[in-house]
């Protein structure tokens, strides 16, 4: 099967609310790769890659995210993979 690579970008509440950690804990469940961090502007941004169907459960969690997180809007972009990730890292 064709892997694929999902861009996200989280707006809200998203710092400070344990959103990177449970991003990657959800990510490694759903065996995907990749690294989430926070922006300097308060977003949380993901990138991740695997399975699309996979990718897509992603998707759905990070418009919830954890308890506490409040998400106001989510960006999303699709491309191909690039196979540049090992495992699933907070940076």
């Amino acid at each position: 099967m064709t892997k694929k690579r999902l861009h996200i970008v989280v707006s809200g509440r998203v710092q400070g609310v344990w959103y990177r950690a449970s991003t990657r804990s959800q990510a490694q469940s759903l065996g995907l790769v990749g690294t989430v961090w926070n922006r300097a502007d308060g977003r949380v941004e993901i990138v991740a890659e695997g399975l699309e169907g996979a990718l897509r459960q992603l998707l759905v969690w990070c418009d919830v995210g954890p308890s506490g997180a409040r998400v106001d809007n989510l960006e999303s972009r699709w491309s191909s993979a690039t196979g540049e990730f090992d495992e699933f890292n907070i940076t």
